[in-house]
């Protein structure tokens, strides 16, 4: 193998690693672990700490096309291969992530920040979309229409896509990978990845064990450096058949325009604005519960994530007490601290985003309950913090937020918390807390969301389409919809006339 980190890794905690291999500082290309032709390299650093993990190759426009060549030419082989074929590798790729498990959690949690119950729990995530697509690709069936035309056998059937290009954030750099790529390479296509360069690591570390899985040369490729100039050659590379993105709503649309030209099949898992919805007829306690676990997950920085709290007049004041003693409980601090539950922000601009909302909606008129600053732990850090009152108007109940930030805000009727919860341009994903069974199934439709929680947070996986309405996103991830994402339908019309 290919010697991993030929600059010495500064942090301390990299000692911890079984397997050190996994450690990648190389882009994987067309079966191979290169350098940028330049020789440049950039940073990844610890949100926690600011310490130096490593260096990781800076490739460019001229690295990007040669993978596209690489994914062009193992197409055909990889395609041919029969479902089962492909199943296979798949699995062992699956396996070989849940005995690296811990190794893998350790890479994210350094890089990303997250406490690492969190990461080992991405990791089974991740995990879990390979399994799911390794069964997946082998129920792509053709259909048979009845021939409306004498002498004539019709079949449509599924056929692989072509070159996909994926490119995938920060804040999840495990599983966005293998939901994006599990369902592109059992559908047959062959994958060009482009992760965060805020935490290609755990990218790199899947590439080293899809190699380990037999996953052949060419296939599974993953390029790392600046995203304008690798993501831009994707888009205008014509082989390259569609395009999968995990990001803000803004930049999905440049995206969206630069792959316009090439036609481009576009999946994309855009930006978030959750309501969490509370009727008075919830248990407040275990209403509490589900806003913290919807709220303060990947302290906030998730899509998913509650980012305006609804809570029925009657019983505000008992939710926000409890509510904000929750909060109060919660561990911050670095992601390998024991017990650690909030972890840093992944950097700067982040917090000075938190700290611009929090200031206009106070400035607005609402209620510091909790928290309100950065946290003593370092300076990415900011504390769990519970505003109340926020008006319809302030910022944080208009932007997405991407912090451990809770913006909290009364109504009276069902018909006028529908309303304001639908008064936004994302449309992800909504969750509802109440008792009343025809109010979930009414809320169930009125709410103009994808996904719907009731009564829970927890609600994706491999099974589901995972996607939005309105400007969250196009298309679906996950199911057996994001797998048929990545194939062409083909009619055959055959001629059986005597």
């Amino acid at each position: 193998m290919t010697a991993v980190f030929a600059r010495p890794a500064y942090h301390d905690a990299l000692s911890r690693l079984a397997d050190r291999h996994l450690l990648r500082d190389l882009a994987y290309v067309g079966g191979r672990w290169i350098a940028a032709a330049t020789g440049q390299s950039f940073s990844v650093t610890d949100p926690a700490s600011s310490a130096t993990l490593g260096w990781v190759a800076s490739l460019g426009a001229e690295e990007t096309a040669i993978a596209i060549d690489a994914a062009s030419e193992a197409l055909a082989v990889w395609r041919a291969l029969l479902p089962q074929n492909r199943a296979a590798i798949l699995r062992k790729w699956h396996a070989l992530m849940l005995a690296a498990k811990e190794d893998l959690a350790l890479i994210m949690t350094l890089e990303q920040g997250k406490p690492l119950a969190e990461a080992r729990g991405e990791i089974d995530y991740a995990a879990s979309f390979i399994e799911w697509y390794a069964e997946e690709g082998r129920r792509v069936n053709a259909e048979s229409i009845t021939s409306h035309l004498p002498g004539a056998e019709m079949l449509v059937r599924r056929e692989a896509l072509g070159v996909v290009g994926i490119v995938t954030p920060w804040n999840f750099p495990a599983a966005m990978v293998t939901r994006k790529a599990a369902a592109a390479l059992a559908a047959g296509c062959t994958v060009v990845a482009h992760p965060s360069s805020e935490t290609p690591l755990s990218a790199l570390a899947l590439a080293e064990l899809g190699e380990r899985a037999g996953i052949p040369a060419g296939v599974f490729n993953v390029v790392t450096g600046p995203a304008a100039t690798i993501v831009g050659q994707m888009c205008s590379d014509v082989r390259l058949r569609a395009m999968s993105f995990t990001g803000s709503t803004e930049v999905g649309r440049l995206i969206a325009a630069q792959c316009a030209p090439t036609m481009k099949r576009l999946v994309m898992e855009l930006g978030g604005h959750a309501p969490l919805i509370v009727f008075d007829d919830a248990d407040i306690e275990k209403a509490v519960e589900i806003a913290v676990n919807a709220k303060f997950a990947t302290s906030g920085q998730d899509c998913l994530a509650a980012n305006r709290i609804f809570v029925q007049r009657r019983i505000a004041d008992d939710f926000v007490k409890a509510f904000a003693a929750r909060i109060g409980e919660l561990k911050v601090g670095a992601g390998l601290d024991n017990g650690s539950e909030v972890g840093p922000l992944m950097h700067e601009r982040a917090v000075v985003k938190i700290e611009e909302q929090v200031a206009d909606a106070l400035a607005q008129g609402a209620r510091l309950v909790i928290g309100g600053r950065r946290h003593k732990a370092g300076r990415l850090f900011y504390e769990p913090t519970l505003l109340t009152d926020v008006p319809t108007d302030a910022l944080i109940m208009r932007e997405e937020t991407f912090g451990p930030v809770a913006a909290l805000a009364t109504f009276d009727t069902e018909e006028e918390v529908v309303a304001r919860a639908n008064d936004t341009e994302y449309g992800l994903v909504a969750y509802i807390v109440t008792e009343n069974g025809a109010r979930q199934m009414r809320l169930g439709r009125a709410l103009e969301y994808g996904m719907v929680a009731v009564n829970r947070v927890k609600i994706t996986g491999g099974p589901i389409p995972f996607g939005g309405w309105k400007q969250s996103g196009l298309g679906r991830e996950g199911s057996r919809h994001g797998l048929e994402a990545f194939t062409e339908l083909k009619y055959l019309c055959i001629d059986i006339a005597a």
